[in-house]
């Protein structure tokens, strides 16, 4: 029995878990309906999928000395209840965890922080009840959110934030105040991730989708409010 329901694989990466060679399982499930998603196909956790848990163990013991991590991303990990057990299956085979997450579920959150060597966090929008749910789709909880992040800080595991600028819900000063947010809360490494823009948005120039990772005022301030700081384009 498939302990998780796997939508994708990446079986290499170099770009999903810092500085390691990586395979990516794309899980499943997301309860978020964020309107610059480009993997809309995981969002419903009961879609149908022919990948196969065993299948991909199979192709992780035959790759063993060539890959150093498999990450977890989604979709939502934390949605499917078999991500512990997968975790475990695959930390047994000698490989390091990676997770992506948009943190909704911190009691689940807790529950794998053990198990996991890199975390990449989500930050959709300033840490506002109602900008947060906007940029969700209309549900988000920000304050289960900020909730997870607490503990990730506390953990003492390597992890970075990041955030996708789609200029159709942030502006330079959220991005300012999100910033300010991180800091004060510990965080020392930091992305921004240009927008790329999905079919259904029509409107939006190339001008606009580089207005935020380009503003020379914001990027000297995240470079002197954080350890690390770059711009993913």
């Amino acid at each position: 029995m498939n302990p998780i329901k796997i939508g994708g694989i990446e079986k290499f990466s170099i770009v999903d878990f810092p500085n390691k060679m990586s395979a990516v399982v794309f899980m499943q499930g997301c309860p978020w309906r964020c309107p610059f998603c480009h993997n809309v196909h995981l969002q419903d956790v009961n879609a149908d999928t022919d990948i196969a848990w065993h299948k991909f163990v199979d192709f992780l013991n035959q790759r063993k000395g060539v890959l150093d991590a498999v990450v977890f991303s989604g979709g939502e990990p934390l949605v499917q209840d078999g991500l512990i057990d997968a975790i475990n299956e695959v930390k047994a085979l000698g490989y390091q965890i990676g997770l992506h997450t948009g943190g909704y579920h911190p009691t689940r959150f807790q529950k794998v922080l053990h198990l996991i060597d890199w975390v990449g966090f989500d930050i959709k929008a300033p840490f506002d009840e109602k900008h947060y749910k906007e940029v969700t789709g209309g549900i988000a909880d920000v304050y289960k959110v900020q909730e997870s992040l607490k503990l990730l800080v506390d953990s003492g595991i390597h992890f970075e934030c990041r955030t996708t600028c789609d200029p159709r819900f942030l502006s330079v000063e959220d991005i300012y105040k999100i910033a300010d947010s991180l800091k004060n809360m510990g965080v020392k490494e930091y992305y921004l991730q240009k927008y790329r823009k999905v079919p259904s948005d029509t409107d939006t120039t190339e001008s606009q989708c580089l207005a935020l990772v380009e503003n020379e005022g914001l990027l000297q301030y995240l470079k002197t409010s954080f350890d690390v700081f770059d711009v993913r384009k």
